[in-house]
């Protein structure tokens, strides 16, 4: 399909109640919600942050090789059967084992189940500098003519990855999160429509639900549309889908209006410091 073929896109972003370091019941759930997702015709669907194993960060520090994911490994083989069988491409969260060390990782398996890439998040706060290396290229998919930027969690505290996405030509941007009650909370509230509205573009978050490894995590799985208005909202509490269609008129509506792609400087003008006093 040409780009100019694409009207529409359904996409969901997926939250579950992780057991920490249980990969097979792990495995289960993003099963189930990849069945959801088929059965509701959704074509793209994301999960949180290290959704195979939980995020758990004593695993990290106490046995870090028991984290890691292997895309080709018959640990997610019911992972890409059900992605094959549903007709879903998954964005899914593991460690990777890399030749310059432990990444923190999403790996895409596609509609027909195969592994077509695998994503190493770039910004790494103080803790996971401990456990792993930072990548250095951001990526994105292609699916039925739509360009979708991939993002990690604290790599949506820095604008600069999702404008460069948008810049290369992404319609939306996937990030799979693991954002706890709290402070954390209060700035998903903010980022993720504001990285919507900037860069008008499709932003669609996973976080869990429940609790695991001493951390409550607030939920609110969404979707968020090129204008940063909520399309779909999971909710705080339960295991479930946030599902909204990416619509063609839709983004080149708002593209018309909101002009702050065509209307930023071309480059970081030179900055001009006076003393006031």
């Amino acid at each position: 399909m040409n780009d100019r073929d694409r009207s529409s896109l359904r996409i969901a972003a997926a939250q579950f109640d992780a057991r920490p370091g249980d990969v097979p019941a792990n495995v289960a759930a993003h099963v189930r919600l990849i069945e959801r997702a088929g059965e509701q015709e959704v074509k793209v669907l994301v999960f949180p942050e290290l959704s195979v194993t939980g995020y758990v960060g004593t695993l990290l520090t106490e046995a870090p090789e028991s984290c890691v994911v292997d895309p080709e490994g018959p640990a997610i083989d019911p992972i890409r059967a059900a992605c094959r069988d549903n007709k879903v491409a998954a964005v899914l969260g593991g460690s990777l084992a890399t030749e310059q060390g432990l990444g923190l990782g999403a790996i895409v398996v596609d509609r027909r189940g195969g592994v077509c890439t695998t994503y190493q998040k770039r910004h790494l706060d103080r803790d996971e500098r401990k456990w792993f290396v930072p990548g250095s290229v951001d990526c994105a998919i292609k699916v039925d003519g739509w360009r979708l930027g991939l993002g990690i969690c604290y790599d949506s505290s820095f604008p600069e990855q999702a404008r460069a996405l948008t810049l290369d030509g992404a319609d939306a941007y996937l990030v799979s999160g693991a954002f706890p009650v709290g402070e954390s909370d209060h700035r998903r509230t903010v980022y993720f429509p504001a990285r919507a509205l900037e860069n008008t573009l499709y932003v669609a978050f996973a976080n869990y639900v429940g609790a695991h490894d001493g951390l409550d995590y607030c939920g609110r799985s969404a979707v968020y549309g090129p204008d940063g208005r909520v399309l779909a909202d999971a909710g705080p509490d339960e295991e479930g889908l946030a599902i909204a269609d990416l619509n063609t008129e839709k983004l080149s509506q708002i593209r018309g209006k909101l002009e702050m792609l065509e209307d930023r400087y071309p480059e970081f003008a030179a900055i001009q410091a006076h003393t006031a006093g």
